[in-house]
Parts: structure tokens; sequence; C-alpha cells
């Protein structure tokens, strides 16, 4: 049976540990905003470039002619997994559910006889991923100082995946993140990037707006645009799925702080009450061994 002084302690820790999380709740709601209204000034420009690419690329693919990010190079042999995480945790399970969804991918795969090479981008992916599939990281991109996510570094991401497929290192790559919904929804995604595939509803929405009359010609032609486009949208879709994965972490780590908040303020009653009848029970036997002592007199 613990002493009164080890409770005493005990509660004075939940209650220290209680203050971090409550501050910790409030930092992450105050960054969720910025991270939310980012995310979100994000998504038109991502969608409305996949919708231009999928109407440019309709009448090029599977043609000699299309340019190598949208035809791949033919094979279906060796797989890159863009896996995007955060960089620290006491998030919930946000990291965890990024990495599953990479690893279920990633078994799949090897099953069907194909070679897997993981670039991890945060550290939390390569400490959830190396356990499994440590030999299959090829390499592991940092923004721990990083305050505010940028575009640019969204580009040192994608001009490592240019290079490793100009290099010829793989033939399909794949992106991991997580979509955010809400504070309490982050949804694990998975995008084709390489090579890049054809949204036929956003290509069907394109051909819906009313152009008044007007008929367009490209200049130049569809594929010299696609040369430039397709790393262009590269980057973009890297970028977003930076933004929604920072806005999902504030997110989830709202979440997180305000459970362990809860649960902490739980656990102070119950140590109180168990305090409290601790010290009721230590006076009691010692006014019931006073009492017998002055009747033994």
């Amino acid at each position: 049976m613990p002493s009164l002084k080890d409770l005493r302690n005990r509660i004075t820790s939940v209650r220290s540990t209680q203050k971090i999380t409550k501050a910790m709740q409030m930092v992450a709601a105050a960054k969720l905003r910025r991270a939310q209204e980012a995310a979100e000034a994000a998504r038109p420009y991502a969608e409305r470039m996949s919708a231009v690419l999928s109407n440019l690329a309709a009448g090029l693919t599977g043609q000699g002619d299309a340019p190598l990010l949208l035809r791949g190079t033919g094979q279906d042999n060796v797989h890159l997994l863009i896996v995007v995480t955060a960089e620290r945790g006491l998030c919930g399970g946000f990291n965890a559910n990024i990495a599953k969804l990479a690893r279920e991918h990633a078994f799949r795969l090897i099953n069907e006889g194909k070679q897997v090479k993981i670039l991890c981008v945060g550290r939390k992916g390569r400490d959830a991923l190396r356990r499994q599939l440590g030999s299959n990281i090829v390499e592991t991109i940092e923004f721990r100082n990083v305050r505010r996510i940028g575009f640019s570094e969204a580009q040192v991401v994608s001009r490592k995946v240019f290079d490793l497929f100009n290099a010829g290192e793989f033939d399909v790559a794949t992106l991991f993140y997580s979509n955010f919904k809400n504070v309490i929804s982050q949804v694990p995604t998975a995008v084709q990037l390489i090579p890049a595939q054809i949204d036929a509803s956003a290509a069907d929405a394109g051909k819906k707006v009313d152009l008044g009359g007007a008929i367009y010609d490209y200049e130049p032609e569809e594929a010299e645009i696609l040369d430039d486009l397709l790393p262009r949208n590269i980057s973009v879709q890297i970028f977003r799925a930076l933004l929604e994965n920072a806005a999902g972490e504030q997110g989830a780590r709202m979440s997180a702080m305000d459970a362990a908040t809860r649960n902490a303020g739980e656990m102070i009653n119950k140590l109180t009450l168990r305090y409290n009848r601790t010290r009721q029970a230590m006076i009691t036997k010692e006014l019931i061994e006073i009492i017998s002592g002055a009747e033994a007199v």
C-alpha cells in the first residue's frame, strides 16, 4: 500500500504532466488554423492542374511520343514509395496510420515479386518502417528545423525523385500522406506520381466547362506542354501532401493532447480520493490506538 508521501508525489507529477499536455494542446490549436488555411488554399490549384493535365494527356496516353513521366518506363518491376510523415510524435496514430498504409502496400508488392524502395520524408516514417523494411529505405529527407513548410521543401523531394527516375532506379512512384478532413479525421492516402495517372473524372469535368463557343488550339503541341507541366505537377502534388500532413499533424496532436489532459484530470481525481481515504484510515487508526491506550491505563 503506497504511503501518503508517495500519493502526494504522484499527484504532483500527474499535475505537471497535465500542464504540459494542456500547453501542447493550445500550441497545436494555434498552429492548426494557419496550417489548415494553407492546405485548403493549395487544393484548388492542385485539382485544377490535375484537370488540365488530364485533358492534355487524354490524347497522348499509350503513344510512343508521350512524355516519359506520362508513359513511364514501360515496366512494373521496381516501385518507389514516397512516405511523408511528421518529424515529431505525440500526435496519436497520425504517423502510424500513414506508415501502416505504406507497409501494407510494400508487402503486397513484395509478395508479387516486385522490388520496393522507400524514400522517407519525415523522421517518424523512417522510425516506423525501418524495423521491417529497413533494407528497403534508400534515403530519409528531414525538415526538422523548418518552421513553416514552403514550396522549396517540396522541390527538394521532387528533385530527389527525378534524380532517381532519370538514373533508372524505379519504374513506378507512389506518394503516401494523410489527407486532412477535420481535427479528428485524417485519411491516409496513396497517389501514384510516376507514371502520371489520368483522372478521367477531372478530364470529363474540364470538357463540361462552358467555353462560350471558343475553340482552343495548343501552341506548342500538347507533348511539349506536358514536358514542362508534368515535373511541375509532381512538385505541386508533393507540396500539397506536405501541407495536408502539416494540418493533419496539428489536428491529431490537438486531439491527442486534449484526451491526455482529460485522462490526467481523471487520474488526479482518483489519486486524490485514494489519498483522502488513506489519510482518513490512518487518522482513524491513530485515534483507536490513543483510545485503547487511555482505556488500558
